[in-house]
């Protein structure tokens, strides 16, 4: 299964919103845009431009946009919220929390930008956090796509699905490498390799670096299974238990904090059911700063390099 997995191109997994947004608007009357004064950067022009009459510029105050969200779907309509992740979290989790989670509201919240591969703008706004908030939320589901085709899929099949999802992307050009006309399953897992020595989890920018991992691991003899977790609530419990109890061992990656996110998911199931050795690629509880994408991936342990480096262990751990 490696062998088949190509990259198509390159794309901006932001760019898949953009298209994503604008079929499921084709599709569905009641979807509607809204935007914290960032149309540009979420790639909401082609959509304003078709349905103009569907799109609410609210500024820069983003707690007032979740809640003119809120509102909208008491008349039916199914709002996509828009903006960085950090603005669409941590400056909103009031809002968010009481006028859409804790009331049920069918809003669609659309965060872009997420993790350290915003890059250059520094830490500030580069949320490391965000995963953990919403997933905490009870009845909020969170879905981190892992290219632009997966992206468009997501956004497009939310639009279906009744309840609060928060949907994290990214800002750059990075490899496109899943199917075009693929369907997106919320809570199913995507088993991507099959092995027999260690199960490694990702999510979002990381399974790229994880098939890549997977490859050279094969050649030094361990057998690696990928599973991209695109939906990390509700999670596939049953595929990760399946897994784990097939390989033995873990390892989760994942541009986010150690603490709260996929590694935590991954971590209470195993412990439930089938506790094994866990290692983690992650952000190591700290704070990201000023660089490139790349620098900010390397400095920060999250490369196929470290994805190898944290298989071997835990592979080791395992044989003991």
């Amino acid at each position: 299964m490696l062998q088949d997995i190509k990259i198509i191109n390159e794309k901006e997994t932001r760019g898949g919103f953009g298209e994503g947004i604008l079929e499921a608007g084709r599709r569905n009357p009641n979807v509607v845009a809204l935007t914290a004064d960032l149309a540009g950067s979420l790639k909401l022009n082609a959509f304003i431009k078709e349905f103009p009459d569907r799109f609410v510029q609210c500024g820069i105050a983003e707690a007032n946009m979740i809640g003119v969200a809120a509102g909208l779907t008491i008349g039916g309509k199914i709002p996509y919220t828009t903006t960085f992740a950090n603005f669409s979290t941590s400056r909103v989790y009031d809002q968010i929390r009481q006028s859409v989670a804790y009331s049920g509201k069918n809003v669609k919240i659309c965060a872009s930008h997420a993790g350290l591969t915003l890059g250059e703008d520094g830490a500030t706004h580069q949320v490391l956090e965000d995963i953990g908030m919403m997933k905490m939320l009870p009845g909020m589901t969170v879905i981190v796509p892992c290219d632009f085709n997966q992206t468009k899929a997501a956004t497009i099949a939310i639009a279906d699905y009744e309840g609060p999802v928060y949907l994290r992307f990214g800002r750059p050009k990075w490899p496109n490498f899943t199917a075009e006309d693929q369907k997106f399953e919320i809570g199913k897992a995507q088993l991507l390799a099959e092995g027999n020595d260690i199960s490694i989890f990702a999510c979002g920018h990381m399974v790229w670096l994880a098939v890549e991992a997977a490859r050279a691991l094969a050649e030094k003899g361990i057998s690696a299974e990928v599973i991209n977790i695109h939906t990390i609530k509700p999670l596939d419990e049953a595929a990760v238990v399946a897994s784990i109890k097939k390989t033995g061992c873990i390892v989760t990656a994942e541009e986010h904090q150690i603490n709260g996110g996929l590694g935590d998911s991954i971590a209470n199931v195993a412990a439930r059911e089938c506790p094994v050795p866990h290692e983690y690629v992650a952000v190591m509880d700290t704070f990201g700063e000023s660089g490139t994408p790349m620098q900010l991936l390397n400095k920060y342990g999250l490369t196929t390099a470290h994805i190898i480096e944290a298989a071997e262990k835990a592979f080791s751990r395992k044989k003991g």
